[in-house]
């Protein structure tokens, strides 16, 4: 069952010119899936190829100009998967594409852009378009579960950029209901497309479980070389326990027993290996707010839950609300917009200050339940050029002055 993911239309704008088209993201986030889909759509003269194949990798590594002359002057679109496996990848790619600019179109794809940076990237400057595919967004999720529904959120949901009519507007109690429960699915198991389409939740688990052994066999012991990733782990375990807040470098260090230069180096690779996004504060006024510490979110929110071993429902667990914080964080980080929080050092914070279309901003808290937050006001006063949002889960508000939207 193949799900269309967004980021397709971005890059088929791109099949006709000449750079090479990179696709990277986290493991099992369906790269593979929507390479081969993008390699059915170019049709005739194509030849798809998978660095998994130590064949075709030591072909590659070993004897470039045999390869070149069994997959790339027979054809016109060439298609790598797992690219990451070459060594001198960038190297070689650049010699087939300064070669044949214009007679091939190739595709890669890699696990990471740690990976792809070191081995390939750095050669191919001015020669590459790089696209970012992340875990389902809940929109996709919504179109593998409940295509109708999915036609309803996608004509009601938020629109960041313009701020849209408030969902629900359309859609009954019923279809609103189940619209929550699927929300409350997606917060708790996350977008992984194997862990989506998994029939119930003990094999769902599993799947979560496997992808995150799959990372640290992979990611961290080949290209950290990390031999004791019991600490990686504590410290892993550490940030999901603190998602939705500022990160607290002391008991990170404490918990993983690792020095402070090593953890700025290991939060710089969760975050190129797409486990964890760190937010920075916005602020214009360094005596009244914060500005250095950042925020940790994970990409996916099942990974995260699988972390800390609690897959309990939104309305059963007492970390809801960062919960939700989270999901949220996930959406805004996949439609590629800036994001950071605002917080003063007396402890007022909004949620999210997200960078939208031709140089406007919006501040968005998210809520549980319907509570109407005094520091969007405060906010307000401070930033009247920025607009205001609310997104909550259960509740109704019947007076308000801003824009009110349910999750």
């Amino acid at each position: 069952m193949y799900i269309k993911r967004k980021i397709e239309d971005k890059i088929l704008r791109y099949v006709e010119k000449p750079e090479i088209i990179a696709i990277v993201g986290p493991r099992q986030c369906g790269k593979t899936t929507l390479l081969k889909e993008l390699y059915n759509i170019v049709g005739e003269k194509a030849v798809f190829l998978t660095f998994e194949d130590k064949t075709v990798l030591d072909l590659f590594d070993q004897g470039i100009e045999e390869f070149a002359r069994l997959y790339v002057k027979p054809n016109s679109y060439l298609f790598i998967d797992e690219f990451q496996y070459s060594k001198k990848g960038g190297k070689l790619l650049k010699y087939i594409y300064d070669l044949n600019v214009g007679k091939i179109k190739i595709f890669i794809s890699g696990s990471s852009v740690a990976e792809l940076t070191v081995r390939a990237i750095k050669h191919l400057v001015g020669r590459i378009f790089v696209f970012n595919l992340f875990t389902f967004d809940f929109e996709e999720f919504l179109i593998s579960k409940n295509k109708k529904l999915a036609e309803l959120y996608q004509k009601n949901k938020i629109d960041l950029a313009g701020l849209g009519s408030p969902y629900g507007q359309d859609i009954n109690k019923s279809e609103a209901d189940k619209l929550k429960s699927y929300y409350d699915e997606y917060a708790v198991f996350g977008g992984y497309p194997r862990v989506v389409l998994s029939s119930d939740s003990e094999e769902k688990k599993e799947v979560l479980k496997n992808i995150f052994n799959t990372y640290f066999l992979r990611e961290v012991k080949d290209i950290l070389g990390l031999i004791d990733d019991y600490k990686l782990a504590k410290m892993i375990k550490a940030l999901a326990l603190q998602i939705g807040s500022l990160i607290e470098y002391a008991e990170i260090c404490q918990t993983s027993e690792f020095s402070y230069q090593t953890i700025k180096k290991y939060l710089n690779f969760l975050e190129k290996t797409f486990i964890c996004a760190f937010p920075k504060p916005f602020f214009k006024n360094k005596r009244k707010e914060i500005v250095k510490n950042p925020k940790v979110y994970f990409f996916d929110t099942g990974l995260r839950n699988f972390i800390v071993n609690d897959f309990r429902g939104l309305d059963e667990r007492g970390d809801a609300g960062f919960l939700l914080e989270n999901a949220v964080a996930m959406q805004i980080l996949k439609r590629g917009s800036a994001l950071n929080f605002w917080r003063t050092k007396q402890k007022q914070e909004i949620d999210f200050i997200v960078d939208l279309e031709n140089n406007k901003q919006i501040a968005l808290e998210v809520k549980k339940t319907a509570e109407f937050p005094k520091t969007l006001h405060e906010f307000q006063t401070s930033y009247p050029e920025i607009s205001l949002a609310l997104l909550y889960f259960h509740g109704e508000l019947n007076k308000h002055t801003l824009p009110v939207y349910l999750l």
